[in-house]
Protein backbone atom coordinates (compact mmCIF):
# COMPACT_ATOMS: atom_id res chain seq x y z
CA UNK A 1 0.00 0.00 0.00
CA UNK A 2 1.62 3.25 -1.11
CA UNK A 3 1.52 6.46 0.87
CA UNK A 4 -0.68 9.20 -0.61
CA UNK A 5 1.20 12.18 -2.07
CA UNK A 6 -0.28 14.53 0.51
CA UNK A 7 1.06 12.36 3.35
CA UNK A 8 4.49 12.24 1.70
CA UNK A 9 4.56 16.02 1.50
CA UNK A 10 3.64 16.28 5.17
CA UNK A 11 6.37 13.81 6.15
CA UNK A 12 8.91 15.67 4.06
CA UNK A 13 7.88 18.97 5.61
CA UNK A 14 8.28 17.57 9.13
CA UNK A 15 11.60 15.86 8.34
CA UNK A 16 13.18 18.99 6.84
CA UNK A 17 11.43 21.59 8.95
CA UNK A 18 13.81 24.44 9.88
CA UNK A 19 14.83 24.55 13.53
CA UNK A 20 14.31 28.25 14.20
CA UNK A 21 15.49 27.97 17.81
CA UNK A 22 18.85 26.57 16.73
CA UNK A 23 19.16 29.21 14.03
CA UNK A 24 18.39 31.90 16.59
CA UNK A 25 21.14 30.53 18.87
CA UNK A 26 23.70 30.58 16.03
CA UNK A 27 22.62 34.08 15.02
CA UNK A 28 22.95 35.28 18.60
CA UNK A 29 26.40 33.69 18.82
CA UNK A 30 27.53 35.41 15.62
CA UNK A 31 26.24 38.77 16.86
CA UNK A 32 28.07 38.34 20.16
CA UNK A 33 31.33 37.46 18.37
CA UNK A 34 31.11 40.71 16.42
CA UNK A 35 30.25 42.63 19.59
CA UNK A 36 33.17 41.07 21.52
CA UNK A 37 35.59 41.84 18.67
CA UNK A 38 34.49 45.46 18.79
CA UNK A 39 34.89 45.67 22.57
CA UNK A 40 38.41 44.19 22.38
CA UNK A 41 39.46 46.74 19.74
CA UNK A 42 40.16 44.02 17.19
CA UNK A 43 40.55 45.56 13.75
CA UNK A 44 41.82 44.30 10.42
CA UNK A 45 44.43 47.08 10.31
CA UNK A 46 45.97 45.92 13.58
CA UNK A 47 46.01 42.36 12.29
CA UNK A 48 47.88 43.36 9.13
CA UNK A 49 50.40 45.41 11.13
CA UNK A 50 50.87 42.47 13.47
CA UNK A 51 51.67 40.16 10.57
CA UNK A 52 54.35 42.56 9.35
CA UNK A 53 55.89 42.86 12.80
CA UNK A 54 55.72 39.10 13.24
CA UNK A 55 57.62 38.60 10.00
CA UNK A 56 60.31 41.02 11.22
CA UNK A 57 60.50 39.20 14.55
CA UNK A 58 60.87 35.79 12.86
CA UNK A 59 63.56 37.21 10.61
CA UNK A 60 65.60 38.23 13.66
CA UNK A 61 65.27 34.73 15.14
CA UNK A 62 67.11 32.97 12.33
CA UNK A 63 69.62 31.50 12.25
CA UNK A 64 69.37 30.13 15.82
CA UNK A 65 72.38 30.59 18.06
CA UNK A 66 73.55 27.51 20.01
CA UNK A 67 76.85 28.92 21.30
CA UNK A 68 75.51 29.03 24.87
CA UNK A 69 74.46 25.38 24.75
CA UNK A 70 75.55 24.77 28.34
CA UNK A 71 72.99 27.28 29.65
CA UNK A 72 70.42 25.69 27.36
CA UNK A 73 71.10 22.16 28.57
CA UNK A 74 71.09 23.28 32.20
CA UNK A 75 67.63 24.81 31.81
CA UNK A 76 66.24 21.78 29.99
CA UNK A 77 67.52 19.39 32.65
CA UNK A 78 65.99 21.52 35.38
CA UNK A 79 62.63 21.54 33.57
CA UNK A 80 62.85 17.78 33.14
CA UNK A 81 63.55 17.31 36.85
CA UNK A 82 60.67 19.60 37.79
CA UNK A 83 58.27 17.63 35.56
CA UNK A 84 59.34 14.21 36.84
CA UNK A 85 59.27 15.14 40.54
CA UNK A 86 55.94 16.95 40.25
CA UNK A 87 54.40 14.06 38.29
CA UNK A 88 55.58 11.43 40.77
CA UNK A 89 54.29 13.28 43.84
CA UNK A 90 51.12 14.51 42.15
CA UNK A 91 50.16 11.06 40.89
CA UNK A 92 50.81 9.47 44.30
CA UNK A 93 48.61 12.08 45.98
CA UNK A 94 45.93 11.64 43.33
CA UNK A 95 45.46 7.96 44.14
CA UNK A 96 43.88 8.40 47.60
CA UNK A 97 42.06 11.59 46.63
CA UNK A 98 40.54 9.95 43.56
CA UNK A 99 39.55 6.90 45.59
CA UNK A 100 37.85 9.09 48.21
CA UNK A 101 36.01 10.96 45.45
CA UNK A 102 34.48 7.78 43.94
CA UNK A 103 30.77 7.90 44.77
CA UNK A 104 30.20 4.18 44.24
CA UNK A 105 32.66 3.28 47.00
CA UNK A 106 32.47 6.16 49.47
CA UNK A 107 29.63 7.94 51.29
CA UNK A 108 28.71 11.51 50.44
CA UNK A 109 30.39 12.81 53.59
CA UNK A 110 33.71 11.66 52.11
CA UNK A 111 33.20 12.26 48.39
CA UNK A 112 32.03 15.87 48.72
CA UNK A 113 35.22 17.17 50.42
CA UNK A 114 37.40 15.09 48.08
CA UNK A 115 35.65 16.46 45.01
CA UNK A 116 35.93 19.97 46.43
CA UNK A 117 39.71 19.52 46.60
CA UNK A 118 39.73 18.29 42.99
CA UNK A 119 37.57 21.20 41.85
CA UNK A 120 39.86 23.65 43.61
CA UNK A 121 42.93 22.13 41.95
CA UNK A 122 41.22 22.34 38.54
CA UNK A 123 40.04 25.92 38.98
CA UNK A 124 43.37 27.63 38.31
CA UNK A 125 45.87 27.48 35.48
CA UNK A 126 49.35 26.25 36.49
CA UNK A 127 50.77 29.69 35.72
CA UNK A 128 48.48 31.33 38.29
CA UNK A 129 49.34 28.68 40.88
CA UNK A 130 53.03 29.11 40.11
CA UNK A 131 52.77 32.86 40.73
CA UNK A 132 51.17 32.17 44.10
CA UNK A 133 53.88 29.69 45.10
CA UNK A 134 56.63 32.04 43.87
CA UNK A 135 55.22 34.75 46.13
CA UNK A 136 54.89 32.27 49.02
CA UNK A 137 58.20 30.36 48.90
CA UNK A 138 60.34 32.43 46.54
CA UNK A 139 61.84 31.96 43.11
CA UNK A 140 63.21 28.60 42.05
CA UNK A 141 62.29 25.05 41.05
CA UNK A 142 60.41 24.35 44.30
CA UNK A 143 57.68 26.80 43.35
CA UNK A 144 57.34 25.19 39.93
CA UNK A 145 57.19 21.69 41.44
CA UNK A 146 54.46 22.70 43.89
CA UNK A 147 52.43 24.34 41.11
CA UNK A 148 52.60 21.25 38.89
CA UNK A 149 51.75 18.93 41.80
CA UNK A 150 48.63 21.01 42.34
CA UNK A 151 47.74 20.75 38.65
CA UNK A 152 48.42 17.00 38.59
CA UNK A 153 45.99 16.39 41.43
CA UNK A 154 43.22 18.24 39.63
CA UNK A 155 43.61 16.19 36.45
CA UNK A 156 44.60 12.68 37.56
CA UNK A 157 42.38 12.50 40.66
CA UNK A 158 39.29 13.52 38.69
CA UNK A 159 39.84 10.96 35.93
CA UNK A 160 40.80 8.28 38.43
CA UNK A 161 37.57 8.86 40.39
CA UNK A 162 35.51 8.69 37.21
CA UNK A 163 37.26 5.48 36.17
CA UNK A 164 36.45 3.89 39.54
CA UNK A 165 32.80 4.91 39.23
CA UNK A 166 32.60 3.00 35.93
CA UNK A 167 33.90 -0.34 37.26
CA UNK A 168 31.80 -3.46 37.68
CA UNK A 169 30.78 -3.89 41.32
CA UNK A 170 30.35 -7.66 40.94
CA UNK A 171 34.07 -8.21 41.36
CA UNK A 172 34.12 -5.83 44.33
CA UNK A 173 31.24 -7.68 46.03
CA UNK A 174 32.96 -11.03 45.40
CA UNK A 175 36.12 -9.81 47.15
CA UNK A 176 34.06 -8.43 50.03
CA UNK A 177 32.31 -11.77 50.43
CA UNK A 178 35.66 -13.39 51.22
CA UNK A 179 35.98 -11.16 54.28
CA UNK A 180 38.72 -8.97 52.82
CA UNK A 181 39.53 -5.62 54.38
CA UNK A 182 38.78 -2.36 52.63
CA UNK A 183 42.33 -2.09 51.31
CA UNK A 184 42.12 -5.69 50.15
CA UNK A 185 38.96 -4.86 48.23
CA UNK A 186 40.66 -1.86 46.66
CA UNK A 187 43.80 -3.77 45.71
CA UNK A 188 42.10 -6.93 44.46
CA UNK A 189 38.73 -5.65 43.26
CA UNK A 190 39.19 -2.04 42.16
CA UNK A 191 42.75 -1.47 40.95
CA UNK A 192 42.84 -4.37 38.45
CA UNK A 193 39.83 -2.87 36.66
CA UNK A 194 41.29 0.64 36.36
CA UNK A 195 45.04 0.02 36.25
CA UNK A 196 45.44 0.30 32.47
CA UNK A 197 43.45 3.54 32.36
CA UNK A 198 45.38 4.92 35.32
CA UNK A 199 48.67 4.26 33.51
CA UNK A 200 47.30 6.23 30.58
CA UNK A 201 46.33 9.11 32.88
CA UNK A 202 49.76 9.09 34.52
CA UNK A 203 51.72 9.11 31.27
CA UNK A 204 49.56 11.88 29.86
CA UNK A 205 50.09 13.96 33.00
CA UNK A 206 53.84 13.43 32.78
CA UNK A 207 53.75 14.68 29.21
CA UNK A 208 51.59 17.64 30.26
CA UNK A 209 53.90 18.54 33.15
CA UNK A 210 56.84 18.42 30.77
CA UNK A 211 55.17 21.15 28.71
CA UNK A 212 53.98 23.13 31.70
CA UNK A 213 57.42 23.04 33.31
CA UNK A 214 58.63 25.34 30.53
CA UNK A 215 55.82 27.81 31.29
CA UNK A 216 56.10 28.04 35.07
CA UNK A 217 59.72 29.13 34.65
CA UNK A 218 58.54 32.32 32.95
CA UNK A 219 57.04 33.51 36.26
CA UNK A 220 60.01 32.35 38.35
CA UNK A 221 59.28 28.66 38.84
CA UNK A 222 62.65 27.45 37.54
CA UNK A 223 63.57 25.56 34.40
CA UNK A 224 64.10 26.60 30.82
CA UNK A 225 61.22 29.07 30.99
CA UNK A 226 63.33 31.46 33.04
CA UNK A 227 66.11 31.28 30.46
CA UNK A 228 63.60 31.93 27.69
CA UNK A 229 62.12 34.93 29.48
CA UNK A 230 65.59 36.41 30.11
CA UNK A 231 66.47 36.01 26.42
CA UNK A 232 63.28 37.81 25.42
CA UNK A 233 64.05 40.69 27.78
CA UNK A 234 67.53 41.04 26.25
CA UNK A 235 66.07 40.98 22.71
CA UNK A 236 68.35 38.01 22.12
CA UNK A 237 66.03 36.51 19.53
CA UNK A 238 68.50 34.11 17.90
CA UNK A 239 69.03 32.49 21.30
CA UNK A 240 65.24 32.51 21.79
CA UNK A 241 64.93 30.47 18.62
CA UNK A 242 67.52 27.99 19.89
CA UNK A 243 65.60 27.63 23.17
CA UNK A 244 62.30 27.08 21.35
CA UNK A 245 63.86 24.42 19.13
CA UNK A 246 65.26 22.68 22.21
CA UNK A 247 61.87 22.81 23.96
CA UNK A 248 60.12 21.35 20.91
CA UNK A 249 62.69 18.56 20.74
CA UNK A 250 62.25 17.80 24.45
CA UNK A 251 58.45 17.70 24.13
CA UNK A 252 58.63 15.40 21.11
CA UNK A 253 60.97 12.99 22.91
CA UNK A 254 58.67 13.07 25.92
CA UNK A 255 55.68 12.28 23.70
CA UNK A 256 57.51 9.29 22.20
CA UNK A 257 58.41 7.99 25.65
CA UNK A 258 54.84 8.46 26.91
CA UNK A 259 53.47 6.60 23.88
CA UNK A 260 55.91 3.75 24.47
CA UNK A 261 54.92 3.53 28.14
CA UNK A 262 51.22 3.38 27.26
CA UNK A 263 51.78 0.62 24.73
CA UNK A 264 54.04 -1.33 27.06
CA UNK A 265 52.04 -1.28 30.28
CA UNK A 266 48.42 -1.03 29.10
Amino acid sequence: MSTPPSDIDQLRARAFAPDWRLRAVWLGFAVYVLYAAGQLNFTWERFVVGIDRGATFLGRMFPPEFVRWQLLVEGLLESLQIAIIASAIGILLSLPIGLLAARNLMPSAVTVPARAVIALARSFHPIIVAIIFVKAIGFGPLAGICALIFASIGFVAKLFAEAIEEISLKQVEAIRATGATFMGVVIMGVLPQVLSRFIGFATYQLDSNLRNSTMVGIVGGGGIGGTLFSAFRRFDYDFVCAILIAIIAMIMVGELIATWLRKTFQ
